[in-house]
């Protein structure tokens, strides 16, 4: 068993860390909030530490699932950061979807600190992260994936070493043009049912044994035609990936041309009020 920092206890990182605990690793976690941290502890076995260095500083691994690219900043080489407090040897997996070209810089600056970093963004959302579904993409160098590996199946189906340093969050952004497509695609399908009368639930039980059958076919029609969408990330959060996936696409020049629409009608979704509702929500710009 490890000694474990995790940093940020969100509807993400509380679960994760919680899987962490439940596996046996002795816990020290952080949060901006310390009402969050107050509240996991209580909960789980383990104790709260009051600044990033603090969790890390007799850590073997840290873990952090924060908001975005500054906070990953804000807890690794921000005042009070881990990577001040690491010991030499020690690693850092960050699970924070950020953009590529962060995760880079922020491994050379762990070395630099003589420590070890691995970008580790996930998918499988809040139902993923508490039932320790997720599955996670990571990049970064072999050995410490090697390291990092058993430590992470405590809450995911399914690891891949993607490649170097970035490639994890590069894997993250494909994922993400693929949900972005498949969910607009949906979207527009259950209207279309709706207003052709049919039975939304009969049509997408028989569609679902078919080729068009997905994961969110599967989990989010339903709701979807019930105009229910309280199911974990948010539409900010999805805005905040497709910003990233953008930005990279035009450093690639790659056009995107349906990532980028979809982008646009997710802020429609916002302006409607949408903003914290979740990804299922574009179907709302139909359905007013």
């Amino acid at each position: 068993m490890a000694q474990i920092a995790f940093l940020g206890l969100g509807i993400m990182g509380g679960p994760m860390a919680a899987h962490l605990a439940k596996a046996g690793h002795t816990m020290t976690v952080y949060n901006r909030t310390l009402a969050k941290s107050t509240a996991w502890v209580a909960k789980h076995a383990g104790k709260m530490a009051k600044t990033p260095a603090l969790a890390a500083q007799s850590a073997d691994i840290v873990f952090a699932c924060v908001g975005a690219d500054r906070d990953v900043e804000d807890v690794t080489t921000g005042p009070d950061g881990a990577f001040s407090a690491m010991t030499t040897g020690s690693l850092f997996v960050d699970h924070t979807t950020i953009g590529a070209d962060t995760a880079r810089q922020l491994a050379i600056v762990a070395r630099q600190h003589g420590i070890r970093f691995l970008d580790a963004p996930v998918s499988g959302g809040q139902a993923g992260a508490e039932n320790g579904q997720l599955t996670i993409m990571v990049g970064g160098d072999t050995v410490d994936f090697d390291r990092a590996e058993p430590v992470m199946q405590a809450y995911a189906k399914r690891i891949g070493h993607m490649g170097p340093s970035g490639a994890g969050q590069l894997t993250k952004m494909v994922n993400q043009i693929c949900i972005a497509g498949v969910v607009q695609g949906l979207a527009e399908a259950v209207h279309f049912a709706l207003e052709a009368g049919l039975d939304s639930t009969q049509v997408f039980d028989v569609l679902s044994k078919g080729a068009a059958q997905s994961w969110q076919m599967e989990n989010r029609t339903a709701t979807m035609a019930d105009g229910k969408f309280d199911f974990g990330f948010a539409v900010d959060w999805m805005r905040k990936d497709l910003g990233l996936v953008l930005d990279e696409a035009r450093r690639m020049g790659v056009t995107l041309p349906v990532t980028a629409l979809v982008d646009h009608f997710y802020s429609d979704v916002q302006k409607l009020g949408g903003k914290r509702q979740d990804t299922s929500s574009l179907i709302r710009r139909f359905r007013r």
